[in-house]
């Protein structure tokens, strides 16, 4: 028996759940099953409201026997089995079609649109399904979602329309140094160590890392074993094994590399040679943004300054500890901010920040220092940037 739109409108109107004015266009979502050979149920939605009929000739008006066929398509189903509206006695079935039919109305809790999906779809967080519902991707009864907070039913249609994934087939990444187990690049200015979330559009270091790990691949961060500020240049390594990605880790955790920077900073440092040991927090105001605070995470840089001349200096860093932003808060702190940072200093053509060397074991008893070359822009200002001795 094939069960139309036409056929559960008639049904609803028998039941009186639906009137003469309802037409079948009223009805969608419908789907069949089969709880036992002998029965059939109908699931659809109706006046925004969730449905179910079942036909069965054996249910013999019994509760209990007919909710156990509906728990079969949903068990956490609630709501109200219709009574017989032509019978005196408190009956649930009518007869349609030779076959007797039990209506019940789904009746749900409302819930915020944010949580529904997270739990219809767990592969994504629900931080995640919040960006996607805001930048217009989700639908609900056909209309563009609201907001996360939007209060859904079970008898709402939610729609997702996810974009496509972009291709980053095309963009590659300078590579200083590749083998089995890890792979190094050159990162430009300008370009992400990795994603911010769901919703990056953007070509990154670790979408060019996927290429050549078995890392995190089911993450935004394959390969990735630390980072390089978006605006900062230079040596960025990744693991292309497991066992790569925890040696790598561990060296960077108890500060076992050696790491070198170059930067043009604007003004003259006082001292041409010195340690900066000052603690860094998070600013109250603005969480993104680090400032020096005595209660903060102990950090450490050292530097040496190469030249300097009309106002700005060439300086090498040795940052000690590796906290957010150390390098241009600590020097910042003393009186000459990195050119170019849009943050702690005055905005460029770029932030004056090489990542220069990279000193690290990549297997055991294989120490290597990685290198990348020193940027125009860099050599434009201070020619002496062509000939680095990477000491201090």
């Amino acid at each position: 028996m094939k069960v139309t739109a036409n056929d559960l409108l008639a049904i609803l109107r028998r039941f009186d759940a639906a009137t003469g004015d309802n037409v079948p266009r009223h009805i969608d979502q419908i789907n069949v099953t089969n709880p036992s050979p002998i029965n059939r149920l109908v699931s659809f939605r109706f006046d925004r409201k969730r449905f179910f009929v079942l036909f069965d000739e054996t249910a013999e008006d019994c509760e209990s026997y007919i909710m156990q066929q509906i728990f079969t398509a949903k068990s956490d189903a609630e709501g109200v089995l219709y009574e017989n509206p032509t019978s005196d006695l408190t009956t649930y079935g009518l007869p349609f079609k030779g076959k007797d039919v039990y209506l019940f109305q789904l009746t749900s809790r409302k819930r915020r649109l944010d949580v529904v999906l997270a739990e219809r779809h767990p592969e994504y967080s629900r931080s995640v399904w919040q960006k996607y519902i805001k930048s217009g991707n989700i639908f609900v009864n056909n209309s563009p979602a609201k907001s996360p907070k939007q209060e859904v039913t079970e008898a709402d249609r939610i729609e997702i329309n996810l974009p496509s994934a972009a291709d980053y087939n095309s963009q590659t990444l300078p590579i200083l140094y590749i083998n089995d187990d890890v792979i190094v690049v050159n990162k430009p200015a300008g370009i992400l160590t990795h994603s911010k979330g769901a919703l990056n559009d953007e070509f990154t270091a670790a979408d060019f890392f996927r290429r050549y790990t078995t890392v995190g691949l089911n993450t935004n961060r394959p390969g990735i074993v630390h980072r390089l500020d978006r605006d900062t240049s230079g040596v960025l390594i990744g693991a292309r094994t497991p066992e790569a990605a925890v040696r790598l880790k561990k060296q960077f955790a108890e500060r076992k590399t050696k790491k070198y920077y170059l930067a043009i900073v604007d003004g003259i440092l006082k001292q041409p040679h010195a340690k900066i040991d000052i603690p860094l927090g998070r600013n109250p105001a603005a969480p993104s943004i680090w400032r020096p605070d005595v209660n903060g995470k102990p950090a450490q840089t050292i530097y040496k300054v190469l030249a300097h001349h009309d106002g700005k200096s060439l300086v090498l860093l040795r940052p000690l500890t590796g906290r957010t932003h150390q390098l241009r808060v600590h020097l910042r702190h003393v009186g000459a901010p990195i050119t170019g940072d849009r943050v702690y200093g005055v905005p460029a053509t770029r932030l004056f920040l090489h990542a220069y060397s990279l000193e690290i074991a990549i297997a055991s008893g294989d120490r290597r220092t990685f290198t990348a070359p020193v940027p125009r822009e860099f050599i434009e200002l201070f020619p002496e940037a062509n000939d680095v001795d990477p000491a201090i």
